[in-house]
């Protein structure tokens, strides 16, 4: 009788622990170098994990050699060049801006500042005083506010109420300096969530946007979170956005991606069912990106994103030979969902690198049949 009591008790334990094994959008374990499925990605060329560059989704070198210049000088100037040579409508000067905002947010937090030291971040307050009529320093400025706002706050407490109050003031500023510029507009997006706009406000907002730039991915992503359930829409709000934009999508417009993110968005905090990924919602999802992904221009500064999150899905639905035709395109960067998410995103990312070899191998791949 005791050993029945025992096994009944390892029963009931199982129950207990896997959903905290598996909870989240986390939910894969670790493997050990000695396990069979922990392949050697090394021998596909790809970046080791400690060098995984965590700052960008893909390479923008223009703005990585003014990015440390910057930096190492605390010289606003490049980076203002920069962002006046960046055209105004594209996705790559949504990019840029927030590169430069959570550069600035980033050396804040590791200095900020007291009696005798300097705050982090000065050049971009330098920036602001010196040239206070430049669109690019104002756009910068308010997405810096933003992103101040979700790092150091709480929403719904007064001090994120009132960093997102000015962070939404230097929007209407930039908005100003650059009447045709959507950036400032894409910004506002975020605060909008933060300070719960009504929809009806919300609306206005993103008509501003579909007047100056109706196919911009970044603001369909911005957009898309403030519909999300677990902010002021429902599951099927979210949905019905994102495919609304998918289908009006033009031919090579990676809006056509956009239903995948909205089924990130809303996974079940714990997942029980093996075949989750591999079912029609999903299954659907995937090969919309997937299109999307095929008919893009390689240039796209969005694209990454979509190969970033296609990895994530891929590798969870056992589709390996796919995920490595995503990790070709993407090793070395790890900037974007869902691998900012995690506290360590280079070790995010490269264990789901190491499933895909495994995976890829253990069904016949090898380093000299990588795709194409």
């Amino acid at each position: 009788m005791s050993i029945l009591w025992l096994l009944m008790a390892l029963l009931l334990l199982g129950f207990v622990l896997l959903p905290l094994i598996r909870r989240g959008r986390g939910g894969i374990e670790q493997v050990s170098p000695g396990h069979p499925d922990a392949a050697d990605p090394a021998a596909y060329g790809f970046v080791r994990q400690e060098e995984l560059d965590v700052r960008l989704p893909g390479p923008d070198e223009d703005l990585l050699q003014v990015l440390e210049l910057v930096q190492r000088t605390q010289d606003y100037r490049a980076a203002a060049q920069l962002l006046a040579g960046t055209e105004s409508a594209g996705e790559r000067r949504w990019q840029r801006v927030q590169a430069f905002a959570g550069a600035a947010a980033l050396e804040l937090q590791q200095r900020p500042g007291g009696v005798h030291e300097t705050p982090g971040g000065q050049w971009l307050r330098v920036w602001r005083a010196e040239q206070p009529k430049d669109a690019g320093g104002a756009a910068v400025h308010a997405e810096f506010l933003a992103q101040q706002a979700w790092r150091t706050s709480t929403p719904g407490t007064d001090d994120f109420r009132i960093i997102m109050e000015e962070a939404r003031e230097s929007c209407a500023q930039a908005a100003l300096l650059a009447p045709g510029d959507p950036v400032p507009y894409v910004t506002e997006l975020s605060i909008a969530r933060g300070l719960a706009y009504p929809q009806a406000e919300f609306d206005q907002l993103w008509l501003k946007i579909l007047d100056r730039a109706p196919h911009h991915m970044g603001a369909h992503l911005a957009a898309l979170h403030y519909w999300c359930e677990k902010w002021h829409g429902s599951r099927e709000q979210a949905y019905s956005f994102a495919e609304a934009a998918a289908a009006r999508a033009p031919e090579g417009s990676l809006l056509a991606a956009l239903p995948l993110f909205a089924v990130f968005e809303h996974l079940p905090e714990v997942n029980l069912v093996a075949s989750f990924y591999q079912s029609e919602v999903v299954t659907k999802a995937i090969h919309g990106a997937l299109h999307a992904v095929h008919a893009a221009d390689p240039d796209d500064p969005t694209l990454p994103h979509v190969r970033h999150l296609l990895l994530f899905f891929l590798v969870r639905a056992e589709r390996w030979a796919e995920a490595m035709q995503q990790l070709i395109h993407i090793d070395g960067h790890v900037g974007a969902l869902p691998w900012t998410l995690f506290t360590d995103p280079a070790a995010e990312f490269a264990l789901h690198r190491a499933l895909a070899v495994a995976g890829f191998e253990a069904n016949g791949g090898s380093p000299a049949g990588l795709p194409g």
